[in-house]
């Protein structure tokens, strides 16, 4: 239990270091982007960049990130947090042109030969199945198990959840340099799919009668009746959050269709 827990000590220092580099390192291209740009870039972009990074070091790196191990309504709202509320947060701060700013080197990359290959990764079939893939893989009950008993699998979780994250909201948030595939009002399409598999994920664990993930039967929660009551809190959790954000999600790109920007708006690239 020491090992592990040493492990665990380890894996949240080392998020809490990576995520410190990354806001030097957008701070310090986001400050060269707006002496270049100051009338074309928004401090609301910083501001989103760190709340992006501080919602992503609760979720993974805070104490409170160990009770994941304990609780499957925490694990819930850590996976859900990480994809619903820091991934799309970073990709509204657009860290690609940050990156740019700081690199000038990775402009021609982002313009040229990576261009067609961000295309093909972020078309909105690759970012839904990815997006989706990842949260009922990693809840089958022998992976979660994996996950649970091994820190390494439980790292590997995690960044799985924060790459499928970014890469499901790319369509919909289309940060620099994305262009888009579809016309936007058939994201409200794409939100709705979305939303079954979760929905199936959620009803399960909410309405089931037996406990699904035994390690749960552990530790602080080896009443089953306790545990079987954490299970259906986190399926009505997951209801419920996920339901919410891809609302809100939907009402912004009606309301964007609805009352366009000035000037011109995304276009639909050629396919």
């Amino acid at each position: 239990m020491s090992g592990t827990h040493h492990a665990a000590a380890g894996v949240s220092l080392g998020w809490t270091l990576a995520l410190s580099a990354l806001l030097l390192l957008y701070t310090a291209g986001f400050r060269r982007l707006q002496k270049a740009q100051p009338a074309a870039v928004s401090g609301w972009r910083l501001v989103g960049f760190l709340l992006g990074l501080l919602s992503l070091w609760a979720a993974l790196a805070s104490p409170l990130a160990q009770l994941d191990h304990q609780r499957l309504l925490a694990h819930m709202l850590q996976h859900l947090w990480v994809m619903n509320v820091a991934a799309p947060l970073l990709l509204l701060a657009e860290p690609l042109r940050a990156v740019a700013a700081l690199a000038p080197g990775f402009l021609p990359l982002a313009t040229g030969w990576l261009r067609p290959v961000l295309r093909r990764l972020t078309h909105p079939v690759v970012c839904w199945l990815s997006g989706t893939s990842v949260v009922l893989v990693f809840h089958l009950p022998a992976v979660l198990q994996l996950t649970l008993a091994s820190p390494f699998w439980h790292a590997a979780e995690q960044a799985s959840f924060l790459v499928a994250g970014l890469l499901f909201w790319w369509p919909v948030v289309l940060p620099w340099p994305g262009t888009a595939h579809w016309p936007r009002f058939s994201l409200l399409l794409y939100l709705f799919l979305a939303t079954l598999p979760c929905d199936a994920l959620s009803a399960f664990l909410a309405f089931s009668g037996r406990v699904v993930y035994p390690n749960y039967l552990e530790g602080p929660l080896a009443s089953g009746a306790v545990a079987l009551a954490d299970q259906q809190a986190a399926g009505a959790l997951m209801w419920g959050f996920v339901t919410l954000a891809y609302l809100v999600a939907a009402v912004a790109i009606a309301l964007e269709h609805l009352v366009p920007r000035n000037g011109a708006g995304r276009g639909v690239a050629a396919t």
